[in-house]
């Protein structure tokens, strides 16, 4: 699904990008890359790389690392089990991610 609200580029989140002022910007390279970002995301849950909260199945937070940089996604529809994602800045440190 992704989020028009974390990109500065046009994306498959959505055509008109509208980052908020204090939300993290997804690096541009993936904007076009919501297959891979889809692997990345079920591989982090089969790692069992999220929190303990659950939502209808799905759990609310799921976390990535990727070079240097750790995505927090967060489910958004948890009917359909969607989420956002979002890279976290440098300060925020996830527990227990290798």
């Amino acid at each position: 699904m992704g989020s028009v609200y974390h990109k500065d580029v046009p994306s498959f989140a959505g055509p008109v990008p509208r980052p908020r002022p204090h939300a993290s910007i997804c690096p541009r390279e993936l904007a076009g890359q919501q297959r891979q970002i889809q692997v990345w995301l079920h591989g982090a849950i089969r790692q069992r790389q999220f929190g303990a909260l659950w939502e209808g199945g799905f759990p609310r937070y799921v976390w990535h690392r990727e070079g240097n940089l750790t995505y927090e996604a967060r489910l958004v529809n948890h009917q359909a089990g969607e989420y956002k994602g979002y890279p976290l800045e440098a300060d925020e440190k996830v527990q227990g991610l290798p």
